[in-house]
């Protein structure tokens, strides 16, 4: 079965760290970018390709799928360097029944599915989101509708 680089990512960190940190017990645990790129250049991952890998590790779909929570990030404010590190707490040990000694291969494959109303909830909190920080930002929803329509009500008249 082929698999996206994205998958590889997540099937080398669950192999090398999630997997490792379950077993032992561990409730928190950090994966470095900068040494998962090594690892996976090693397998013949494209080289300078971190933006993938640390979009991977923060991804919902990875999270979800292993009980994880993203308790902080070490990096630049984007979150996005070969420097970022991502400190991840187990939210939910049982997420990892039958998949915690899957082989990495395997392991792309048995990630959860999201359901069509769960995506619907998720993108939507998110949208929500992000629309009440921009509401908020132009001063409240009249603002926010004078600047959707490019113009002030006061000048069309």
């Amino acid at each position: 079965m082929q698999h996206g680089l994205s998958d590889q990512v997540r099937a080398l960190a669950v192999e090398k760290y999630v997997n490792p940190a379950i077993q032992s017990g561990r409730t928190h645990f950090s994966i470095s970018v900068r040494e998962l790129m090594h690892l996976l250049q090693a397998g013949g991952f494209p080289s300078k390709n971190w933006p993938q890998i640390c979009t991977a590790l923060q991804a919902d779909k990875f999270l979800r799928a292993f009980g994880l929570m993203i308790e902080s990030v070490d990096g630049p404010p984007s979150k996005m360097s070969t420097t970022v590190t991502v400190h991840y707490r187990v939210a939910d040990p049982k997420a990892h029944t039958g998949v915690v000694d899957a082989p990495a291969a395997e392991v792309a494959a048995a990630m959860p599915a999201e359901s069509p109303e769960e995506r619907a909830q998720r993108l939507t909190e998110k949208l929500r989101g992000l629309l009440k920080d921009e509401i908020a930002a132009h001063g409240g929803s009249e603002a926010f509708v004078r600047w959707v329509r490019g113009y002030d009500e006061e000048d069309a008249a």
